[in-house]
């Protein structure tokens, strides 16, 4: 058995950052920019007034002073002649500033009378205006590759004028899962069988972290169900497996797979659940081989799959951990590093962790219920109630 640290660093390193494809930015939400947006202009391109109201001149526009409305300047329609001595003109929010105008009087503290106005309230020189440049300026970076792309970075894209960016393929991750139990949702479920339940989390994750997850059913405990795998599985950029990674008589996977030229780099973690996890490739492609229990699967998933995408994304990954205060008593732990489920709450300022007493890794409910995994290192002493220990967020 290997550590999990280990394990990780193994991982990680067989993955390259994959090649940038130009997406529409109507489809580039939670995608992951491959290249810097850098502005090509200012914006906004000129000085625009920030409120209705009238474009003076500051030393103009004193307490009762009335001035002259020679034209009018609504967004989109510059006025195109200069603001001179006791003159005004009428602007709209967006507006361009004339020449000459230094000032925007609201509408509100002026009175109008034809094409006359009676300032009621005096503006400063540069008041109610949006200089030019102040949202941003050309050659400014505006995002920064590597980021997952938000609906706020959209919008910014797209006041930038761009329609097509540069984002990072979605790493191809082809999953199947292995046993002759299991039967799909809404199958006629198998003497004694059971429902393949954890492969649909397994495809979710995979595309909340942003991968494509490419579903290649359920395969038999024969060696002969393999046969089809190549082609399953030919364009993908990881294989993952679900189910016969263990030791018993119809644990298949490694001898079904090496048919089809599986190398072996590591089998067997030392962590609890999923000590049963296999890693190598098939061909060119590396292969992650998950535990059967869903629980294990799962949490493998978080701490395998989860960076290896990142690394393909070029996307920088640090594990949410955060610190938390025990609710409730821990046993001194053995040899492998346990991943203990709990839920998280605040109390007092402090994040208290209280972990849930059933622990089996078949238990998706407490699983779905649970907000974070405690990690207890190999060997480490009882833990107290308000002791301090690093949990894992699940949705981080």
């Amino acid at each position: 058995m290997i550590a999990v640290d280990e394990a990780i660093s193994r991982i990680i390193g067989t993955f390259a950052t994959l090649p940038a494809e130009d997406v529409a930015l109507t489809d580039a939400c939670r995608r992951v920019l491959a290249a810097d947006v850098t502005a090509g202009f200012d914006q906004p391109p000129g000085d625009v007034s920030a409120m209705d109201g009238y474009a003076v001149r500051a030393v103009d526009a004193a307490v009762g002073a009335c001035l002259k409305v020679k034209g009018e300047s609504p967004a989109g329609k510059p006025f195109r002649g200069t603001v001179a001595e006791m003159e005004a003109v009428r602007i709209f929010t967006g507006g361009i500033m004339p020449a000459g105008a230094d000032a925007v009087v609201i509408q509100e503290d002026v009175q109008r009378t034809d094409d006359r106005i009676t300032i009621a309230e005096a503006p400063k020189r540069g008041e109610n205006i949006r200089s030019r440049g102040l949202d941003f300026r050309a050659g400014e970076v505006l995002i920064q590759s590597g980021k997952r792309l938000t609906a706020r970075d959209i919008a910014v894209i797209a006041a930038a004028d761009m329609p097509v960016i540069q984002l990072r393929r979605k790493p191809r991750v082809a999953l199947f899962a292995t046993g002759d139990e299991l039967s799909r949702p809404g199958e006629p479920r198998k003497d004694g069988g059971i429902v393949a339940s954890s492969t649909y989390a397994i495809q979710a994750m995979i595309r909340n972290w942003g991968g494509e997850a490419i579903d290649c059913g359920i395969l038999s405990d024969r060696i002969e169900a393999f046969e089809t795998l190549p082609t399953l599985t030919s364009g993908a950029d990881l294989i993952v497996t679900q189910g016969g990674a263990s030791v018993g008589d119809h644990d298949l996977v490694q001898a079904a797979l090496g048919r089809h030229g599986f190398v072996l780099d590591f089998w067997k973690i030392a962590m609890r659940p999923g000590k049963p996890l296999i890693f190598g490739r098939m061909g060119d492609t590396p292969l992650i081989g998950l535990p059967g229990n869903p629980v294990s699967a799962m949490v493998c998933a978080q701490l395998f799959i989860r960076p290896a995408i990142a690394k393909m994304l070029g996307c920088p990954f640090r594990a949410p951990i955060v610190s938390a205060a025990l609710a409730s008593p821990l046993p001194a732990n053995g040899k492998r590093q346990d991943y203990v489920r709990a839920r998280l709450e605040t109390r007092l300022d402090q994040v208290v962790a209280t972990p849930f007493r059933l622990q089996d890794s078949s238990t998706q409910k407490i699983f779905a219920q649970a907000d974070a995994l405690i990690i207890r290192p190999p060997g480490a002493p009882a833990a107290a109630e308000g002791d301090r220990v690093d949990a894992l967020l699940l949705d981080g």
